[in-house]
């Protein structure tokens, strides 16, 4: 089995590669062309992958790194994912998150290859939310130009579904964190501010809405349910979420109290920090993807974060 990989040299991307070839695939990573290149969540397996270059903004790119790999799967993980960006860069958060899914589909279509398609939604799709817990009927309200840029990436999945027969899914992904999480993501920013501060490089972190509530889990455990997604005789859509919530301070609590600290002697509010519209309570129901897939997170909240405060440490030589 060979499968496109768009994104691989992210979070979720570098996962997802370690898994698929843990399972004998052939992997084909898509990368944009730029003059510096970050290979570095990839480089224990840099070796045992192809790369090609290709851009979601391109059609033609697409067409050529489809034509050219032939994939079984392709899993699109490449995006503009940062939240707050979203608002100092809408029209190009939605032509990464919302057109480029447009792009890629319509490279498959154009090439006519049988591949099955999984593209990553979002929870932030569900944004001021209706219902709690969230599933796969839950209405969308998004809160950010992000979010509205991941409602039009999976209607459009939706769409060449229905319209063209293709087998293209799409995971809504609740909130998911590891060691390799960038740092301007809030798990991250904390586990490693935490690390730092105990090390004696700092002493303060800044930190925005400290009351707004996620479902946290470990980015290793979803890429399993991205797999089984595309493992189903018939393509349907799935939440992926660990159904508990917690709040930005229970975040704290854990990586400050791991390095044996209090948070609320390092930490301060910065109101610049504060989004113009918040998503207070996201906690998804997977219900259906335990059921159907089989799936069920391994690694809780409080391990994760431990699990990356201790990494961040190991990294400033700790």
């Amino acid at each position: 089995m060979r499968a496109l990989i768009t994104g691989i040299t992210g979070q979720d991307g570098s996962y997802l590669a370690d898994f698929l070839l843990d399972r004998g695939y052939e992997v084909v990573g898509m990368v944009r062309r730029s003059s510096s290149e970050n290979f570095e969540r990839i480089a224990h397996i840099r070796d045992r992958l192809t790369l090609r270059q290709g851009d979601l903004l391109d059609l033609s790119s697409l067409i050529e790194v489809i034509r050219d790999t032939q994939p079984d799967e392709v899993y699109n993980l490449a995006a503009q994912s940062f939240v707050p960006t979203s608002w100092a860069q809408p029209a190009l958060t939605g032509e990464f998150d919302g057109l480029g899914v447009t792009r890629l589909l319509e490279a498959i279509r154009t090439v006519g290859i049988r591949c099955k398609f999984y593209q990553a939604s979002s929870s932030e799709m569900f944004g001021k939310v209706r219902e709690t817990p969230q599933n796969e009927l839950t209405p969308f309200h998004p809160r950010s130009p992000y979010g509205v840029a991941k409602v039009y990436g999976h209607f459009i999945t939706v769409n060449y579904r229905e319209s063209y027969g293709m087998y293209a899914v799409s995971g809504i992904l609740f909130n998911h964190e590891s060691p390799r999480r960038g740092l301007e993501f809030v798990s991250r920013k904390v586990t490693h501010g935490a690390a730092r501060i105990k090390m004696g490089r700092g002493d303060k972190l800044s930190m925005g809405n400290l009351d707004a509530r996620r479902d946290w889990g470990f980015a290793g455990d979803y890429v399993q349910a991205m797999w089984r997604m595309l493992q189903q005789p018939t393509p349907e859509d799935y939440v992926i979420a660990t159904g508990v919530s917690h709040s930005v301070r229970d975040l704290l609590e854990v990586a400050f109290g791991c390095v044996g600290l209090r948070w609320e002697e390092h930490v301060r509010g910065d109101p610049d920090l504060l989004r113009p519209a918040e998503v207070d309570k996201l906690v998804g129901n997977a219900t259906k993807a335990a059921t159907q897939l089989g799936w069920k997170p391994e690694v809780s909240f409080e391990d994760l974060i431990i699990m990356m405060v201790r990494e961040d440490l190991r990294r400033l030589g700790g």
